[in-house]
């Protein structure tokens, strides 16, 4: 197929079908669909397990009435085509009653990547460039990126509709306060403990 500045290189339909088979077949991985692309991600390993717990620990502290959701797919960009599971989702304990695997991000009100430690550059760009334009286009209000490889935390914030106009990075050890809504200042000098 040709790709076009008019349409992605795959239809989400066609997303949503080989997502389908690629689940019952692979194990390790869950399929995800940014941008017209459809892009592996891995399944994570126990310090990114640990980081998650520490999160949602976090999270429960400062605002109980949040959850934060693991696995929860969204639809992102736009016009909703594509398609992202964030390792994180932060929204009301009662967001996604009722919904399905791919769920409208509307309620969401923080989306939390950590990544992986594949040398596969697509997932390079996904996690730290393409997911963070997804969301920001979608208008969730903080995306969260902590990054194994560079021992950097990231908080990106103010979506404009295409980008997030704001992004602090600090790197592991020091503080760094998630913006509002969610008002809640992470030390991170623990994730020094979960990486490689």
């Amino acid at each position: 197929m040709t790709v076009t500045t008019d349409r992605p290189q795959m239809l989400p339909e066609e997303f949503e079908a080989a997502a389908r088979a690629l689940t019952g077949a692979v194990e390790g991985v869950r399929p995800e669909f940014i941008h017209g692309k459809m892009g592996i991600k891995p399944v994570p390993d126990g310090d990114h397990e640990r980081i998650i717990q520490w999160l949602i620990r976090i999270c429960l502290r400062h605002r109980p009435e949040l959850w934060l959701s693991t696995g929860q797919g969204l639809l992102v960009e736009t016009c909703r085509k594509g398609h992202a599971r964030p390792d994180g989702t932060l929204a009301d304990a009662e967001a996604f009653v009722g919904a399905g695997e791919w769920a409208d991000p509307a309620p969401v009100l923080m989306v939390v990547e950590i990544t992986s430690y594949d040398t596969d550059t697509d997932t390079d760009r996904r996690d730290r460039v393409e997911k963070p334009r997804s969301y920001a286009e979608t208008g969730i209000p903080v995306c969260l990126l902590i990054d194994r490889d560079t021992c950097e935390v990231k908080v990106h914030s103010g979506p404009d509709g295409t980008r997030y106009e704001s992004v602090l990075t600090v790197p592991f050890g020091k503080e760094i306060t998630l913006p509002d809504p969610i008002g809640i200042t992470l030390d991170t000098e623990p994730l020094k403990n979960w990486v490689r």
